[in-house]
């Protein structure tokens, strides 16, 4: 990687972190907005504040991306970061549900900075580089999940929160500015993409298998998030909502600590083998989550979640980036962030269900049948079918 494309991966992942810190730190206080800025007792409309953006999200990110193909990636990337700040900018300054409501279909609609920033990395790096490439995105977004509820925490105490969306609004734009200023694709880079059919070597998948298989990637983890604070302190006595909160976001922060040295050995080679092993450590922690009753057991099966979540997103990272070439990028990343997103929503509702019609423990056992399932399918394919045809 030389200096030029080190400084522009730079100002991608950090464009994409300022964005995620906003997006993903509010979402935890939306019942504190709701009940000290929007003066409503309605405590059931958090879910659906939860859900908005994600469902949005998922509705646009392929046209985005396939507009992203024509138009260009950076000016899709610009536009996705301006759009944030629109969102935000509303958010802040809304007296009431229904322009909150507006706001945050908006956050989803016009945002996307994930799929963009992916095809915009995709027209810089190839390769091995873009699988790193990738993996530091994926980073960024956790970092920002551990980071931006406990920052944001700390200005809670305004009399209206909802106004700190008008100070977050600014991430996005700074990030716009500094995203405009980098080198964007050229005429020639442009015809180049247009041409270019095949990516630098073939997936071990195909396009719609590695979607399908990110699907069940995202809902299997995904259902045990919305519940997992009142679940740890059911399974385990005396556990604080702090500890619990702790808990919460170590299969995170065990991907921040393990991702860069892990993805020297991983994520190169026998993709679908190790996104299989991956798939059966997700599984056998999410059980054995569901069936812990001490501190001690319970850490313990949350770090070896932490690793299966790194190895399959290090494996996934290395099929998409077998999918990808420049004149698809947009396209395609629209289509796998659409993937990821509706597994969450899904997700998110099937753990209201599984809570409200059997217990706490129900989205685990849930999430371990599911990733079993894709578990047992990868493995079959690798075995049997070692190499699939990628569509073009």
């Amino acid at each position: 990687m030389t200096g030029g494309q080190r400084g522009t991966v730079a100002v991608i992942l950090l464009g994409h972190f300022t964005a995620a810190f906003a997006a993903l730190g509010m979402p935890p206080f939306f019942a504190l907005i709701l009940q000290k800025s929007l003066h409503s007792e309605a405590a059931y409309l958090v879910g659906w504040f939860y859900v908005l953006p994600t469902l949005f999200t998922a509705l646009s990110s392929p046209w985005w991306g396939a507009l992203a193909d024509r138009m260009g990636k950076k000016a899709m990337l610009v536009r996705a970061q301006l759009g944030l700040a629109a969102s935000f900018l509303l958010a802040g300054f809304a007296e009431s549900i229904l322009v909150f409501f507006v706001a945050l279909a908006l956050q989803g609609l016009l945002g996307g900075t994930f799929g963009a920033s992916n095809a915009y990395l995709a027209t810089v790096l190839r390769g091995q580089a873009l699988t790193r490439g990738l993996t530091l995105m994926q980073g960024s977004a956790r970092a920002a999940l551990v980071l931006a509820p406990l920052v944001l925490g700390l200005f809670m105490s305004m009399s209206s929160p909802i106004e700190l969306y008008r100070y977050l609004a600014l991430l996005p734009l700074l990030s716009a500015l500094l995203i405009w200023l980098l080198p964007g694709e050229t005429a020639t880079d442009e015809a180049a993409a247009r041409t270019q059919r095949k990516p630098v070597a073939p997936a071990a998948l195909s396009a719609l298998q590695i979607f399908v298989l990110q699907f069940a990637f995202v809902f299997a983890t995904v259902i045990t998030f919305p519940y997992f604070v009142p679940f740890g302190q059911q399974s385990v006595a005396g556990l604080s909502a702090s500890m619990a909160g702790l808990l919460f976001g170590l299969p995170h922060l065990v991907y921040l600590l393990g991702a860069g040295l892990l993805s020297r050995w991983l994520g190169q080679r026998q993709l679908g083998l190790t996104l299989s092993l991956a798939f059966v450590l997700l599984g056998i922690s999410l059980a054995a989550q569901a069936l812990a009753f001490s501190l001690t057991a319970l850490v313990g099966w949350r770090v070896l979640m932490g690793l299966g979540l790194t190895m399959a997103y290090l494996a996934l990272h290395g099929l998409i980036a077998g999918l990808v070439h420049s004149g698809n990028a947009g396209k395609t990343f629209g289509w796998f962030e659409s993937s990821s997103k509706w597994g969450g929503v899904l997700a998110g509702l099937a753990a209201g269900f599984a809570v409200q019609g059997l217990d706490l423990r129900a989205p685990f056992f849930i999430g371990a049948a599911v990733i079993a399932a894709a578990a047992f399918y990868l493995v079959v394919q690798t075995l049997v079918r070692p190499r699939c045809v990628v569509p073009d």
